[in-house]
């Protein structure tokens, strides 16, 4: 099963949030969008980044006024990618490989098409 499948059922959507805001800001979108990772993105589309609440947990490790912290302080910069044609079976590999649980789907220039998280994977 190719990561387009994935995404036609599931939908393009993907929770983004700009570099600018604050952590606490992060905490509030995870919870109200009920999601474990936000796209760092300045337009919605180009991809800054990654936040996931792995990310928010390490940076709270300082103390809570870690709250007021920006996004692109606490977000991890290598941001691991797939094409919508990659396999399932590609996509364990990678999150097993990186231990990551969200992997941003990308047309050919790089620009965000969809997001697979593990929870989508295990349900195809």
């Amino acid at each position: 099963m190719q990561l387009a499948a994935i995404l036609a059922s599931k939908g393009d959507f993907v929770a983004t949030i700009t570099p600018e805001k604050n952590v606490a800001d992060v905490v509030a979108m995870l919870t109200d969008i009920s999601v474990g990772a936000l796209v760092v993105s300045d337009d919605g589309r180009s991809i800054a980044g990654i936040v996931s609440e792995r990310d928010v947990v390490r940076a709270l490790a300082s103390g809570s006024s870690a709250l007021t912290n920006s996004v692109a302080s606490i977000m991890t910069h290598q941001v691991y990618c797939a094409p919508p044609d990659a396999s399932v079976d590609d996509l364990m590999h990678l999150m097993t490989d990186r231990r990551i649980r969200h992997v941003p789907i990308t047309d050919a220039d790089g620009l965000l098409l969809g997001i697979v998280s593990i929870g989508d994977v295990v349900k195809s």
